[in-house]
């Protein structure tokens, strides 16, 4: 499945560029997502530049958690490896995009992020863009939208979410330690799933 392997390219290289502005939302943290987010999409290209057959979209998704969960530390890695290793478990040999097989592998992608970091929607994480994100596909709101129309859909629903996270203290991760000092701040998890649902979009337009 060459043009998946082509749209995480372009995703890898959207999230890269923003290595800095990354690390500056992480300031109240640890100053490092955007630099893990970056070696962990470096690891994982180089691992898919490896194989020989991208056909199955199990094995394109187990490759790159696989590498996020081996080259980054912290919360980020573990996470988001979490995120790919399930959505990966979701599917079977056969799995093509349309948007009932999206909606079932970002629900196993959000609620492997759930179980791994006991979180949920409104603690200034990750989950304020994937949980809603994930209900752009969901029956009752996808109805007779086209995938493309769900995807555009849910770029809106990332930056209403990361928007969200500037206006609600931290509860997880090291500036859940500042409390109400953290508002104010968006989140930088937020920020790198809004970026990768955006540039998912922007490489689909083409």
């Amino acid at each position: 499945m060459t043009r998946l392997k082509d749209a995480l390219d372009h995703i890898a290289e959207a999230v890269i560029k923003q290595r800095d502005l990354l690390d500056r939302l992480d300031s109240i943290g640890d100053s490092d997502h955007g630099t893990n987010m970056a070696r962990g999409f470096t690891a994982a290209m180089e691992e898919l530049e490896r194989l020989n057959d991208l056909s199955s979209t199990k094995v394109v998704f187990e490759t790159v958690g696989t590498a996020f969960a081996e080259s980054i530390g912290g919360a980020s890695g573990p996470l988001y490896a979490t995120a790919f290793l399930r959505a990966a478990a979701a599917c079977d040999e056969n799995t093509t995009f349309n948007v009932e097989n999206v909606e079932k592998l970002l629900n196993a992608a959000v609620e492997g992020v759930k179980r791994r970091g006991h979180s949920d929607a409104g603690e200034k994480t990750m989950l304020d863009v994937l949980i809603p994100v994930h209900k752009c596909f969901t029956p009752e709101e996808a109805k007779d939208k086209t995938l493309y129309q769900c995807i555009e859909a849910a770029v809106k629903a990332a930056k209403d979410g990361l928007d969200y996270t500037k206006t609600i203290p931290a509860k997880k991760g090291r500036a859940s330690y500042i409390g109400e000092r953290s508002i104010g701040h968006e989140d930088p998890g937020a920020m790198s799933s809004l970026i990768m649902v955006r540039e998912l979009f922007n490489f689909l337009k083409y």
